[in-house]
């Protein structure tokens, strides 16, 4: 309940700006699915910094003070109703979104930046600005599938059920491993095998999901490889560390694979002391930045392209202080 009616009033705080009497034309507002994810806080920067590039341009950075999918439906609609002059959402929950601009079938361009909606919703937004989210999971899996070719048990870790950006990269991910499209649970297929107990879904709490980890982890103590299709567990770096130490001599010697998504700093000092063994990388700073320019473009009436895919970056232990893209 704190964490909601936090949201809440955050959204109207910030809402109220929108009312003055010195409120731009040129309000883009960026809804991002929980500001305590630390992966927001680049988005965010991106968005603040090129709304100084564009003449009279603000950023609305706004969103859940935690995950919470109720709240930003109501953040949402509280924007449609306040007005901006354009939006760019990550949805939590992609077919509520979707229903809820279907129903408010706003007036004003509608883009999503970092999670897409259903594909076949996608009639709802102009753009999607961000990863190849199937191409992440995919490469996640090719790392793994270098690390132990003849296969195992492994865990995926998730975030929200409904997140679609998350599930797309999990269907890479058993694709790869599977060695065949269209596998919804992987049963031994190209000799992998998803325990029982996962997939983890996470909600994009960083200590539930080291939590989560940890009872794998005592559950089921040869499991032969996690892949965390976004970077939950390592956004919380001491409870990370702590868990990881325990299994330190398994993660090193590549009994116990783990292959992580996204590569914020913590993340990457992670990787170099061994606590992980590949972290393929979003570019979450550029999604802020490029998403700003697509909105700009369509208050101005211009074109834009329905899909802006931002890149990854694969970072190993040996390229790790060169491998992210400056």
């Amino acid at each position: 309940m704190r964490n909601s009616l936090g949201a809440l009033a955050l959204g109207v705080t910030l809402l109220l700006g929108l009312g003055s009497a010195g409120a731009a034309d040129k309000t883009y507002a960026v809804v991002v699915k929980a500001m305590d994810n630390p992966f927001f806080d680049l988005v965010r920067d991106g968005c603040q910094k090129a709304a100084k590039e564009i003449d009279g341009a603000e950023c609305l950075y706004i969103g859940p003070s935690s995950h919470t999918e109720a709240d930003q439906l109501r953040i949402i609609e509280d924007l449609l109703s306040k007005g901006v002059a354009a939006m760019a959402i990550s949805p939590s929950n992609a077919p509520a979104v979707a229903n809820l601009l279907k129903r408010r079938k706003p007036d004003i361009p509608v883009i999503t930046i970092d999670a897409d909606v259903l594909a076949k919703d996608q009639a709802v937004r102009a753009s999607y600005v961000g990863t190849d989210n199937y191409e992440l999971g995919v490469q996640l899996a090719e790392q793994l599938k270098k690390a132990k070719p003849g296969g195992g048990t492994v865990c995926l870790i998730m975030g929200g059920p409904a997140a679609d950006n998350i599930n797309q990269r999990a269907q890479g991910s058993r694709d790869v491993l599977a060695g065949k499209k269209g596998v919804e649970r992987l049963k031994g297929e190209g000799g992998w095998t998803e325990i029982a107990g996962c997939p983890l879904y996470t909600n994009d709490d960083a200590a539930l999901g080291v939590q989560m980890m940890a009872d794998v982890l005592t559950a089921n103590p040869t499991l032969d490889a996690f892949i965390a299709e976004g970077g939950w567990p390592q956004f919380a770096p001491q409870a990370y560390a702590q868990l990881t130490d325990q299994y330190l001599d398994r993660i090193k010697s590549g009994k116990l694979a783990m292959m992580v998504a996204d590569t914020l700093p913590p993340q990457i000092q992670a990787l170099k002391e061994g606590r992980s063994h590949v972290q393929v990388g979003q570019r979450p700073y550029e999604m802020g930045y490029r998403a700003m320019f697509v909105m700009h473009d369509l208050v101005a009436g211009k074109k834009v392209d329905p899909t802006v895919y931002t890149g990854l970056d694969t970072c190993t232990a040996e390229t790790a202080d060169t491998c992210l893209k400056k």
